[in-house]
């Protein structure tokens, strides 16, 4: 059995043009703006780990590759919101590390640098196909799922991916792509930049 589960919901934005070369090379390929900066926000509906109850807390992994991101030397940062309690900060950070286990683990040999944990009100939200995250004045990041022509209340989707949150994900643009934190600085609204969403379920 394991040994703690968190559920719900992901979105996240980078500095790529769509769609982000990234996840299709296997991390083998240069970011389309020769660095990688990406803000992945996990909001968690339902989980528990250590008998700490993780309902309703919201957190965002910060990454910046400096190249391929398959030649590592990746810096990570960590924002939870500032609602969530000592204890709860604790078992995200495990979680969001990798230290727990769990998806976050085989992303660790890649990470050369953790840069520390931010908090800020994180807050999370999904319209239909528009998913929006905010972290004070750290992170303003909105999305929206590209609609496919067969279903178009229904974002397309890449799967079979290695992406550490689900290997299904929607495709989506980024309309706006705004981050400031961890000596990293990036401000775009031009529509034409990566994202994506999903739901996550993960265990350790």
């Amino acid at each position: 059995m394991p040994s703690w589960r968190i559920e719900g919901q992901y979105m996240e934005t980078c500095n790529c043009n769509y769609i982000c070369p990234c996840i299709t090379s296997h991390l083998t390929d240069r970011p389309t703006e020769g660095d990688c900066q990406a803000a992945i926000a996990m909001r968690i509906d339902k989980g528990t780990k250590d008998g700490v109850k993780l309902d309703g807390a919201v957190f965002v992994v910060f990454l910046h590759s400096p190249g391929p991101m398959g030649e590592g030397n990746i810096t990570v940062g960590l924002v939870i919101d500032d609602k969530a309690s000592a204890q709860q900060v604790e078992q995200i950070t495990a979680i969001a590390t990798g230290a727990a286990g769990g998806p976050m683990a085989a992303l660790a040999p890649l990470v050369g640098k953790v840069a520390g944990i931010e908090r800020a009100p994180v807050r999370f939200s999904v319209d239909g196909l528009k998913h929006s995250v905010t972290a004070g004045k750290l992170i303003d990041q909105i999305c929206e799922g590209v609609a496919g022509a067969a279903r178009p209340n229904e974002p397309m989707f890449i799967e079979n991916t290695g992406h550490p949150v689900n290997d299904k994900l929607a495709l989506a643009k980024a309309t706006r792509s705004r981050f400031d934190l961890f000596g990293a600085k990036w401000n775009d609204t031009s529509g034409t930049r990566n994202g994506h969403f999903a739901p996550f379920a993960w265990s350790g």
